[in-house]
């Protein structure tokens, strides 16, 4: 059973149509929607519906005679058995393989328009799309009225109107009015008359409000627009709840949400001396509504930078609901292996696995659902870095294969992320040397100490020098944040090599960020560990520079398979690391799984010292 290719003629065919009534020669379908968010609504699969391939990161080009799509490391596999034959799959950052601008320099005749819905465009992305095409003498067109969504039809689904209720401070540990406060001083010290907020999950942490309209994801879509004396909330607003409305009082402004972009071009007519304050994930299509860039300031936005830092009660709930969510997947993992091995259950699929960590998750307190589809692995599947099993297609489950399970939950106190390796049979020697390489890089990152203002760029190289040296390596970050209550990946920091945001921005006390080196032998197994680690102050002998020094707290506590250690490759240090970190999970989870015999003897087991 294997990922199925999806045929796509027929739309392609029909977009190129739509594209020649439009007078374009080209047309770009990206994969974020209009608040540039990674994980999406499916009314917003555009880029999936018209090319097949559903991972979360790529962008597809359809000219009027070809079609090609970019993609990361993490999705080269997955890509090339999703796409069928119409499309030219780019696997961006290989040596050779062109940027979508020059591919589109290169098919196209002079002259050429491409098309692209602002609204789906960043402005920096904008810029380099508009002066790369305009070097081969080539124009970049908005195109109000979206293709896909024509070519689409009827048959895309609906815009999602689910309730917005409000978080409690118990949970979120500040009022949204200290946070409006802390927005409007950034105002006043940048010098603009007012800031616009697109990113979903920055207006869900700024007004302690959570939703449902991206799955996985307790974000709502809306826009807001924060001055010096107003706050305004751009959504339905029949999606609040009365509770959410009590929560906002009379403080915030409720106007629908497509209102935006009148408001907008109604500010750009009766201008003051001050500009509106955007950040760099801002659409051309609200620059365009508020009259163009001599309207706006281009920065970081503030809320993503607050949001980012972790108060004391978000920092001890990450704590609490990590315990929690420990205690499930030690329960998962103990029936996992029962049913392989003691009923000899040799019909269990990926997808049976899968719904079954979920039901574990559901029962503990504060759970409100997944915090992304679970990535559930077996044998050649779980080289797919991120992929996600069907019915239809998925495997069977072996203890004669490597199984790797990368899964997450939302919950009321915190989110979590965490992936486990497992072999319920007898690993081969190259699958220990492997995995063994992938621990020792994971055990670097979680106890490096480091200045303060170090960047993730710097760390990257600790989680892979083990790799390295064995001539092996990975096509993923070593991590990313994540949110309280709130998107599973969170910028703007991360560790890894993606220079552009992880080389500008440090890493922070406060800050959470995965831990997650792995290694993908294509067509035979996968391998992954990661945590969730929060950044915290760390005392050292010295102090260069009165920098002061940083290093981070684990607080994900699940068993890490030691059947897949070849212990000789470890230093005395490193065995150390492992035999701690079990002790205090053993200390944190057992108690949670007193009425639990087999996930306790299973936790006794997986947690005994080598």
């Amino acid at each position: 059973m294997t990922v199925t290719e999806s045929a796509t003629t027929s739309r392609l065919t029909a977009l190129r149509e739509a594209m020649q009534q439009h007078a374009i020669d080209a047309y770009i379908v990206p994969s974020e929607d209009a608040h540039q968010s990674e994980y999406i609504a499916a009314c917003d699969g555009r880029r999936a519906f018209i090319s097949g391939f559903t991972g979360s990161a790529g962008l597809a080009v359809v000219t009027l005679k070809e079609a090609a799509l970019w993609t990361d490391g993490r999705y080269f596999l997955q890509a090339s058995q999703e796409l069928d034959s119409n499309w030219i799959l780019q696997k961006a950052g290989l040596p050779g393989v062109v940027t979508k601008e020059e591919w589109l320099n290169k098919v196209l005749e002079p002259n050429s328009k491409v098309g692209i819905d602002p609204k789906l465009v960043t402005l920096p992305a904008s810029r380099t799309l508009a002066e790369s095409l305009k070097r081969a003498s080539h124009t970049l067109v908005s195109v109000t009225e979206n293709l896909v969504d024509l070519v689409w039809g009827t048959e895309r689904p609906g815009f999602p109107m689910n309730e917005v209720k409000p978080l409690p401070v118990q949970f979120a540990g500040k009022c949204f009015e200290d946070k409006l406060k802390d927005v409007r001083d950034e105002i006043g010290k940048k010098g603009t008359w007012g800031f616009i907020a697109t990113g979903l999950d920055e207006i869900a942490w700024l007004f302690n409000l959570r939703g449902s309209d991206v799955a996985c994801n307790p974000v709502f879509f809306a826009y807001a627009l924060i001055t010096l004396e107003t706050a305004i909330l751009y959504i339905h607003e029949s999606k609040l709840t009365e509770d959410a409305k009590t929560s906002l009082g009379s403080i915030v402004e409720i106007r629908p949400y497509s209102q935006i972009f009148d408001d907008l071009a109604f500010f750009g007519k009766n201008p003051t001396e001050k500009k509106l304050w955007v950040a760099s994930t801002c659409s051309l299509a609200l620059q365009d509504a508020i009259g163009g860039p001599n309207f706006i300031t281009e920065a970081t936005s503030p809320i993503t930078l607050f949001k980012a830092i972790k108060n004391a009660t978000e920092i001890q709930g990450f704590r609490d609901s990590h315990v929690r969510d420990g205690a499930s997947l030690c329960q998962f993992f103990a029936w996992l292996e029962n049913e392989l091995l003691v009923n000899q259950n040799l019909t269990l699929t990926e997808v049976d696995a899968a719904d079954k960590l979920a039901w574990f998750r559901s029962q503990r307190e504060h759970f409100v659902g997944l915090s992304f589809d679970t990535i559930s692995g077996a044998g050649s599947n779980a080289a797919i870095m991120h992929y996600s099993p069907r019915k239809e297609t998925c495997r069977y489950i072996s203890p004669e294969e490597i199984y790797l399970c990368d899964s997450g939950a939302q919950y009321l106190d915190g989110t979590t992320d965490v992936t486990r390796t497992h072999h319920f049979g007898t690993p081969t020697s190259f699958e220990k040397e492997a995995y063994t390489y992938v621990l020792k890089g994971h055990i670097q990152i979680d106890q490096s100490v480091f200045p303060v203002g170090t960047k993730g760029l710097i760390l990257d190289i600790l989680a892979r020098t083990a790799l390295w040296r064995a001539g092996l390596d990975f096509r993923h970050g070593t991590g990313h944040g994540v949110g309280h209550y709130l998107n599973v990946h969170e910028g703007p920091h991360g560790i890894g090599t993606r220079f552009a945001s992880y080389n500008e921005f440090p890493l922070q006390s406060g800050n959470t960020v995965t831990n997650e080196p792995g290694y993908y032998h294509d067509g035979h197994f996968g391998i992954r560990i990661e945590n969730v680690m929060i950044v915290k102050e760390v005392s050292t002998p010295y102090n260069f520079d009165g920098k002061g020094s940083l290093g981070f707290e684990n607080v994900t506590l699940v068993p890490i398979s030691t059947k897949l250690v070849e212990i000789s490759l470890l230093l005395p240090t490193e065995r150390e690391w492992l035999n701690n970190y079990h002790e205090k999970v053993y200390e944190k989870i057992s108690p949670l799984l007193q009425n639990d015999e087999m996930a306790l003897k299973w936790l006794f087991k997986e947690t005994r010292p080598i």
